[in-house]
């Protein structure tokens, strides 16, 4: 298996109105290093999982309609919690919708780090490792 990662940032702010948060209930700004890991189990006609450009791209693109904007207000998080969990799934579902198209992609996994010590990842499968199954 063999993957390819890059990496990015992010501010935003947020809330998370849930007694489970503590003092996150009201509202704050977050800065989140993210990461993107896509997977092949073989690589492609180039010799590569991707072209680093690409999905450089591609990660600041997802981004770009997430930073600095405050996610309680973003329609696409309408009735969730913004947790590192949920926007870790998001990126990675984000970035699946538009690697599905590369047949040979396996899976593509988001992490999201709120510091050196804490992080949360979410991994979509790809068609490639169907098409293999």
């Amino acid at each position: 298996m063999f993957s390819l990662t890059v990496r990015d940032h992010m501010m935003i702010a947020h809330s998370l109105p849930h007694p489970a948060f503590g003092p996150a209930q009201g509202l704050h700004g977050a800065t989140f290093v993210v990461e993107l890991t896509v997977r092949a189990d073989a690589l492609d006609a180039n010799s590569i999982v991707m072209d680093i450009g690409e999905a450089s791209g591609l990660l600041a693109e997802i981004l770009d309609g997430l930073r600095y904007r405050n996610l309680d207000e973003h329609p696409d998080f309408a009735g969730r919690l913004t947790t590192t969990e949920v926007l870790a799934q998001y990126v990675a579902a984000v970035a699946a919708d538009h690697l599905r198209r590369l047949d040979h992609l396996t899976a593509v996994e988001a992490t999201l780090r709120e510091n050196p010590d804490a992080w949360a990842s979410c991994t979509v499968e790809l068609p490639g490792a169907r098409q293999r199954a």
